[in-house]
């Protein structure tokens, strides 16, 4: 249990650096929660700040992802296994969502998700990217497939990997519903705004 709550911890550091604020700041001289959305995530980014900047930030989210998952899984702690990807993912996403060092208000982890999801599982984890973009351009709520992505893993999880990483993989998802919870309530209550991803895209290109 020591070793498992140490790859949380070591996801849940790695998680609190957040790339966006760190480009915006680079950028303008100003804070990302001081722009758009206020969520130090790849799309605030991309509408405020542009593409490229976008891209670094999907970058930079996406690879301290990987470097809490390779330093629990492969250096750290290799007797816990494939198991310990899915620990350090959660807690990289926990990082992002509430960093100690903005008052534990943070992004919605989106990035994050799908990278350790991609990292524990290589083929499934694209296919239910996949399948949550395809949610998210048929529902155009921007929340929809960032909720369906994790939800759509646990099956394959439990089925390859068995009960404890299907568990904690249960536990991945519940971290991203509450972070979304903002976005949930809207959606029960049909006023959250909803956006067409490809025309957004193509304005953008």
């Amino acid at each position: 249990m020591k070793i498992k709550m140490l790859c949380i911890l070591i996801g849940y550091l790695c998680g609190c650096f957040l790339t966006a604020d760190v480009v915006a700041r680079r950028k303008t001289g100003k804070s990302i929660f001081e722009m758009g959305t206020k969520n130090p995530g790849t799309a605030n980014v991309t509408n405020s700040l542009g593409v490229k900047c976008g891209a670094i930030t999907l970058l930079g989210d996406a690879g301290k992802t990987v470097l809490a998952c390779v330093l629990c899984r492969h250096i750290l702690f290799p007797s816990l296994g494939k198991v310990a990807v899915l620990y350090a993912g959660v807690g990289a996403a926990l990082g992002h969502g509430f960093p100690f060092w903005h008052k534990f208000r943070g992004g919605r982890s989106v990035a994050v998700t799908c990278s350790y999801i991609i990292f524990f599982l290589p083929l499934w984890g694209i296919a239910v990217n996949l399948a949550g973009l395809v949610i998210r351009i048929a529902t155009k709520y921007p929340a929809s497939g960032a909720l369906a992505i994790p939800s759509l893993f646990i099956l394959p999880v439990f089925l390859t990997a068995g009960a404890e990483a299907g568990f904690v993989m249960a536990v991945g998802t519940a971290v991203t519903f509450i972070l979304h919870r903002d976005s949930l309530f809207r959606m029960a209550h049909g006023t959250e705004p909803k956006s067409n991803l490809i025309e957004e895209w193509k304005q953008k290109l």
